[in-house]
């Protein structure tokens, strides 16, 4: 692995890195040699060495009049970066308790492209809930065709139901003829409803995906929102066909 990769994995950044890689060559050095030998101009190096002496990395003297910097010894990184990990590991538990708070409201995700919009669907293959939807079957065979085949055959392994609620259009009606086969059910509104993505509701998520070229998707996790989302979805599909 690389000096500077590693460096920027214990927490530094480009610039910190070249710097202290720098100033190690030279043991100690005034900001002119080591800007020099980093290829960074003067003024930036030394604002980074002065970052790098907060962080208890370098250190600075005087001789000749002229401020000298040196870096502290690469064990002495490894145990502050130990240090760190003790620190935190220390603060996990109020940690665990803020996230474990922070759990109960809304949690919003946003997906986009096709191969990151599947994730939604496999997620709904892990989670094993009904589905209830509002979906436009030629957008969506249009967008991932090959793929939804795929997770049909994997969802009715997983014995997880789906209720739809489908534009009629004739591929719409042969999602309704295969439905049985596929523990699908079926309904329809009228092909004058235009809208080219669905809306999906399984156990405590919603998901929103668009079918338009920029295949965008958001998957919101809340019971209240999913029961809200579940109860209009319900009254359409009440009234449906």
């Amino acid at each position: 692995m690389q000096l500077k990769t590693s460096l920027k994995q214990f927490g530094l950044n480009e610039k910190q890195a070249k710097v202290y890689l720098a100033a190690l060559e030279f043991g100690s050095a005034p900001v002119s040699q080591i800007s020099q030998k980093a290829k960074i101009p003067r003024p930036t190096c030394y604002d980074v060495l002065e970052s790098l002496r907060e962080q208890g990395i370098a250190s600075t003297f005087l001789k000749n009049k002229i401020r000298w910097f040196s870096v502290e010894d690469p064990r002495k990184v490894v145990s502050i970066a130990r240090q760190k990990v003790k620190t935190l590991e220390q603060a996990m538990p109020e940690l665990e308790a803020l996230w474990g708070s922070a759990s109960e409201r809304p949690r919003v995700r946003f997906y986009q492209g096709k191969e990151s919009i599947k994730q939604i669907y496999e997620e709904i293959l892990q989670d094993k809930k009904e589905i209830l939807g509002l979906n436009s079957a030629d957008n969506m065979f249009s967008a991932i065709g090959e793929y939804q085949l795929e997770f049909v055959k994997q969802r009715v392994r997983a014995k997880i139901p789906t209720r739809v609620i489908l534009r009629d259009t004739p591929k719409a009606r042969e999602r309704q003829k295969l439905g049985p086969a596929e523990l699908r059910q079926v309904k329809f509104i009228p092909p004058s409803f235009c809208f080219r993505g669905c809306v999906l509701v399984f156990g405590s998520k919603i998901a929103y995906v668009s079918f338009t070229k920029d295949y965008v998707a958001i998957l919101i996790e809340s019971a209240e929102l999913a029961a809200i989302q579940r109860v209009a979805l319900e009254y359409i599909w009440e009234k449906a066909n």
